[in-house]
């Protein structure tokens, strides 16, 4: 929508995609569907709604966000069962019984492409509109709106390949609760884009969000204070 480019708001840039011929990686694959079932929800809830009510139209981007990111953890766990087929179907071919490939490995590699995936489609439409014509910020509002969505872009990537470390091994060990704090975070971090132009209120705690997600997930792998002192003194 025009007023998200325009930097009234900045939302979960998500439920918009460009040409999904840019990066076609099978892990995306899952990502892309979610976006386009999200995508087609929120494209008929807007056509089947009153188009002139502007509050309305408001808060079916909200719903829209909301719903994209609820189907983009459930294909996250769709991928995740798969997996765990392809793992078992590792492990009986293999010589010595185990999957040459381990769970945080897949998890790693799932959540990173899920974050470069989603962060092409949150800040192409942006770079397209930075070549003009216009200037942002030229009609009063906020000249940071580029700047600003580099920075989220940035968190979106390293946050969905934290989510991917925590939401795959609380699959595996069947935590539901820390499967629920991904959700929320997902859901808190999306609605928290809302609050653009006032970026203050939004990339604070988005990035506090990401900082404490990223300490976890690097817990979740098995890192610890030890291997830390160990990786900066060198030692093996």
């Amino acid at each position: 929508p025009g007023a998200a480019r325009r930097g009234k708001y900045l939302p979960d840039s998500e439920l918009w995609g460009v040409n999904p011929g840019v990066l076609s990686p099978p892990r995306a694959f899952f990502w892309l569907v979610s976006l386009l079932l999200a995508s087609l929800i929120w494209f008929i809830s807007v056509h089947l709604s009153d188009r002139e009510d502007a509050k309305l139209q408001y808060g079916l981007l909200i719903f829209g966000a909301a719903v994209s990111v609820l189907l983009q953890e459930a294909f996250r766990f769709a991928y995740f069962k798969l997996l765990k087929k392809a793992d078992e179907g590792l492990a009986m071919i293999s010589e010595d019984g185990r999957s040459p490939i381990s769970l945080r490995q897949m998890a790693y590699v799932s959540g990173l492409s899920f974050g470069i995936i989603s962060g092409m489609f949150s800040v192409i439409n942006i770079l397209a509109d930075s070549v003009g014509p216009g200037i942002v910020g030229i009609h009063g509002d906020s000249p940071y709106y580029f700047i600003t969505s580099a920075f989220l872009t940035m968190a979106l990537v390293l946050l969905h390949t934290f989510w991917g470390v925590i939401f795959f091994d609380a699959c595996e060990k069947r935590h539901y609760w820390c499967l629920g704090l991904v959700v929320a975070s997902h859901l808190l971090t999306s609605g928290l884009t809302f609050l653009n132009p006032w970026y203050e209120a939004s990339l604070a705690p988005i990035f506090v969000i990401t900082l404490c997600t990223g300490l976890w997930a690097f817990v979740t792998a098995g890192g610890s204070l030890r291997n830390i002192l160990k990786c900066l003194s060198c030692k093996g």
